[in-house]
């Protein structure tokens, strides 16, 4: 057995490239992260002990938005430092083009989980959430996945 060192980047490819690439642009920028390189085929950003690249789906698959439920990515969740993050993350949003699912709550998937969840102007769903301590990741199990949107 090893263990992982955790997930080094998440790749996406969106539809309605021209307004998903400026609403990641924003986004990954305001979430502090840094450019690597960003034009017409794709961008890179790189932060918080991970990746992002997104870029623009297969020119058939244009005028498709992504169905949550298939086959494939659920949703991607980013972790903030505090529960003040996820608020301004969720006024960030209200401005942006992307849609609110549910504003921030307290959710019963770890002690003190408090979370944004949103959609991209492709229909992916972004999560941000904020668990005190290392929730989870410390090893204790309490995880419930019943209600799992």
């Amino acid at each position: 057995m090893i263990e992982i060192n955790g997930v080094a980047h998440l790749a996406l490819k969106v539809s309605n490239w021209k307004e998903c690439k400026l609403f990641y642009e924003q986004l990954l920028e305001f979430l502090g992260m840094t450019r690597v390189f960003s034009g017409q085929d794709g961008m890179y950003y790189v932060g918080g002990r991970t990746a992002v690249g997104v870029g623009p789906c297969d020119e058939e698959y244009e005028d498709r938005r992504f169905v949550q439920g298939t086959i494939g990515l659920h949703h991607v969740c980013f972790r903030a430092r505090s529960r003040d993050d996820i608020d301004e993350i969720h006024r960030f949003c209200e401005a942006k083009t992307a849609t609110i699912v549910h504003p921030p709550e307290e959710g019963f998937w770890a002690p003190g989980y408090y979370s944004l969840l949103i959609e991209d102007p492709a229909g992916i769903r972004l999560e941000f959430n904020h668990v005190p301590g290392k929730g989870l990741l410390d090893g204790v199990s309490t995880f419930n996945p019943v209600g799992y949107r």
